[in-house]
């Protein structure tokens, strides 16, 4: 158990909103069941945004396990560990602050694999800043997947997972163009993708015998190839094999029908061969408090299911329920019996 130790959270891109929700969430600390966090950045950052918003949040520099002990009193910030400093104005991002924020994120990830924090949380960061600076990842999962790479370089597959009480679902081509998904999703994909996200639900949220179902690429799943093959060719057999081995998994189903209530209740998860197919859903269910949960990593790691924000970071107007959800969800893997 590691209800003693908190979780590690990012700096985020300190141009958005994630220093302010970070202050908002400490605030709600107590009436909304907020778990002891650490944050990691420039503790001079952030109690200036803290004076900037007008928000009265103490703010302590700590050794990360004083964390517990200084979290009811004060917002704990540990410096990064190169000491750099943050300058940043809201809604202007700047390549300047590249290092910082990815310094941020691997010293997380070095202090949970050390046992000083039980889980990683991570702001949200803007990857055209990262890649004006080298940033060779196509974003922060692949990039923690890096950071998790074993002894031999060997690096996992991270399945990116959006979940929320009401509703949760796996994209299986994320970030690229739509046009690309056909070639992308091969049967290897679909079936790799799947084994992660069984054995995640099992291993991390303790359902015994997950549910999976599978959408259609096309309309109407394919209608027997007649709208497109991939369905018949590439997904079928992909759920055949999947099956064979004992994982429950339904599909390719249309994804027109897949997402209301009574076709929700037959399921815990949702697989879809795109992106949208995926977010559309969970950001009109739960807009305010899903959270992304990385899958496929050798610890846990959540964050907000939304981005910096940059048009309204510094009005003192962002919710902080994603992150908050994403805290809650976080201490709840990480101590899960």
């Amino acid at each position: 158990m590691t209800d003693d130790i908190p979780l590690a959270l990012t700096l985020g891109d300190p141009a958005g909103i994630g220093p302010e929700i970070a202050l908002a969430a400490w605030r709600a600390r107590t009436e909304r069941g907020v778990p002891p966090f650490l944050m990691i950045g420039d503790p001079d950052f952030i109690e200036a945004t803290a004076h900037r918003l007008g928000l009265f949040v103490p703010v302590a520099e700590v050794e990360p396990e004083s964390t517990i002990e200084v979290f009811p009193k004060a917002l704990p910030v540990w410096p990064l560990p190169s000491g750099a400093r943050v300058a940043a104005k809201p809604g202007a991002p700047d390549p300047a602050n590249a290092g910082a924020i990815i310094e941020s994120i691997t010293a997380a990830v070095d202090l949970v694999r050390a046992g000083r924090a039980s889980a990683v949380v991570t702001n949200p960061i803007a990857k055209f800043v990262l890649t004006r600076v080298g940033f060779v990842h196509p974003g922060h999962t692949e990039f923690l997947a890096a950071l998790a790479a074993g002894p031999e370089g060997t690096v996992p597959l991270p399945v990116m997972m959006l979940w929320s009480e009401t509703l949760a679902v796996v994209p299986i081509t994320i970030h690229v163009a739509l046009r690309r998904v056909p070639d992308l999703l091969t049967q290897d994909l679909v079936e790799r993708t799947a084994r992660i996200v069984a054995a995640g639900l099992r291993e991390r949220f303790g359902l015994a015998s997950p549910r999976l179902v599978l959408s259609g690429l096309n309309p109407h799943a394919g209608e027997a190839g007649t709208m497109g093959t991939e369905d018949r060719e590439v997904l079928a057999p992909a759920v055949a094999r999947l099956r064979s081995e004992g994982i429950d998994i339904r599909g390719p189903l249309p994804a027109d029908t897949l997402f209301h209530e009574r076709a929700r209740a037959t399921y815990d998860v949702a697989l879809t061969p795109t992106h949208d197919q995926a977010l559309i859903p969970i950001k009109t269910l739960a807009f305010d408090d899903g959270v992304n949960v990385t899958l496929g990593l050798p610890f846990v790691r959540t964050s907000p299911d939304h981005g910096t924000a940059f048009d309204i970071a510094g009005q003192g107007i962002a919710r902080p329920d994603s992150l908050i959800a994403a805290l809650r969800l976080a201490h709840r893997l990480a101590n899960r019996p």
